[in-house]
């Protein structure tokens, strides 16, 4: 086959790679300047703390600085305030939902850019037989000339009759969806912080219980085992004083495990690999009833649960999306431009070429295709109508739910304290009764038992309250 003229071949050869060099420069320049987004716009990931920083990032105001021991790592001074920021700044649950939000919104201005108009560049080179035509592979049979040739081609949208601009409102109702289910993913983790935080401060407490009981009981043991010596009292009592003081040291096992399990947890949820150890800040104020009228608060819940307006979104979305899939039954309407120069080229070719044109593309036939996307689109937008209804169901059974135990919680906190107080009076007239003689070992250590009870109940009833008004707070306006 023929090749390129000497001087043909020159020019091609210097002019091309210049050519192509600075369009791919300028096409790659423009590409990153409008579509790609700045660091800024982007979270950055999660990097969990380091003991030291996490004690000076979260140490609360008024607290006097510690001077860690050397090789040990001082406690994570830690308010439930502190807490909660410490989750949202550490906890990767958080970054993914952002993320998640940030790339949705790029779905919008992928689908947006069917409206613009686009442009591309082509760079041809071609050597060929003098003459030559594509005989084979297809019906007409076209000329194949030696040219090295540049040339842009543009095509703008005229109009599609909606689906393109119904496809953008579905993309971005989505975006906004994904943003609300990234306030969900913040609120349920603050959720869970909050209940971690008042976990570990209820086993705290237990185990305090705990140790003090082994004290108690050991005093015991000591004094019925002296007593027993001298035969002032009986093997019996000295048994059962036994069989209490092991029954307390099982519950402080329980009790420290109970701890260990509930910092891991805490640890987790701020974002922490390993175990942690933290000096938490107990919040003192006074105990606020809940809300009389649950009505009201599930009215609430229904207009500001992120939950309900993401799916409202998307339920929003899926009946854009709908028409769009309707619209496909209508023409669609493209103009074309394309022009170019042919610097190398044989003498039959003009130096320039340019055309514009409109073309008009209608569906007729497509084997129902279209028909099975539409009845398709419906169905899934009347699902996620079914599924916002049940939603709603669900939200308002868990708000009147998380009431009827915040209003349980708050009985329990007078309940539980009176059941202490007469717990404290039984055991001291126990011990009385017991030193006076005029009652066996076995009352002595019910009254023991029934403090012991009370004293952790006591415990858990204030924490589990608090932990009852953060569960309220996260099912109707959010923590």
């Amino acid at each position: 086959m023929k090749r390129l003229r000497g001087g043909q071949r020159n020019i091609f050869v210097i002019i091309a790679p210049h050519i192509a060099i600075v369009l791919l420069t300028v096409s790659i320049w423009a590409q990153e300047r409008s579509n790609s987004p700045t660091l800024a716009e982007l979270p950055s990931a999660p990097r969990p703390q380091s003991p030291t920083q996490a004690t000076s990032s979260t140490k609360t105001a008024g607290s006097a600085e510690q001077t860690p021991q050397a090789g040990v790592a001082a406690p994570i001074i830690l308010s439930v305030k502190d807490a909660e920021a410490l989750a949202l700044k550490n906890n990767p649950q958080i970054s993914v939902a952002r993320l998640t939000a940030l790339a949705s919104q790029q779905v919008t201005r992928e689908v947006r850019s069917n409206l613009w108009p686009t442009a591309r560049i082509d760079l041809t080179a071609v050597d060929a037989n003098p003459g030559t035509r594509i005989t084979a592979g297809a019906l007409n049979n076209p000329s194949v000339y030696q040219r090295a040739a540049a040339g842009t081609t543009v095509s703008q949208l005229i109009t599609d009759f909606g689906r393109t601009t119904n496809l953008v409102a579905s993309a971005n109702l989505a975006a906004k969806a994904e943003n609300q289910n990234a306030v969900a993913t913040k609120e349920q983790i603050l959720l869970t912080v909050d209940q971690a935080f008042y976990n570990v401060l209820t086993m705290q407490a237990v185990l305090a219980v705990a140790q003090q009981t082994v004290k108690d009981r050991q005093t015991v043991s000591d004094q019925v085992g002296a007593l027993y010596k001298t035969k002032l009292k009986s093997e019996l009592d000295f048994s059962f004083a036994n069989v209490n003081l092991a029954q307390a040291r099982l519950l402080l096992l329980d009790a420290q495990n109970n701890l260990n399990a509930a910092q891991a947890s805490l640890s987790a949820v701020l974002g922490f690999q390993s175990l942690r150890d933290f000096q938490l800040v107990e919040d003192n104020g006074p105990f606020a009833a809940p809300p009389d009228n649950v009505d009201d608060l599930i009215t609430t819940a229904f207009n500001v649960r992120p939950e309900i307006l993401a799916l409202e979104f998307q339920s929003e979305s899926t009946q854009r999306f709908q028409k769009a899939e309707r619209d496909l039954f209508f023409p669609n309407i493209q103009a074309l431009g394309t022009v170019g120069d042919t610097p190398v080229r044989n003498p039959i070719i003009s130096s320039w070429y340019g055309a514009v044109g409109v073309n008009i593309d209608i569906p007729v036939f497509n084997g129902f295709l279209y028909t099975a996307r539409a009845r398709e689109a419906s169905l899934r937008a009347q699902a996620v109508q079914e599924k916002l209804r049940d939603l709603r169901d669900r939200i308002a059974q868990d708000v009147r739910t998380a009431w009827l135990n915040a209003q349980t919680a708050y009985q329990r906190l007078t309940v539980t304290q009176q059941l202490l107080d007469e717990a404290n009076l039984s055991l001291k007239l126990a011990q009385s009764r017991y030193s006076l003689g005029l009652s066996s070992i076995v009352e002595l250590s019910q009254a023991q038992l029934q403090q012991t009870q009370a004293q952790i109940g006591n415990v858990q009833a204030g924490y589990g309250y608090r932990t009852a008004q953060a569960v309220l707070r996260y099912e109707t306006i959010g923590i």
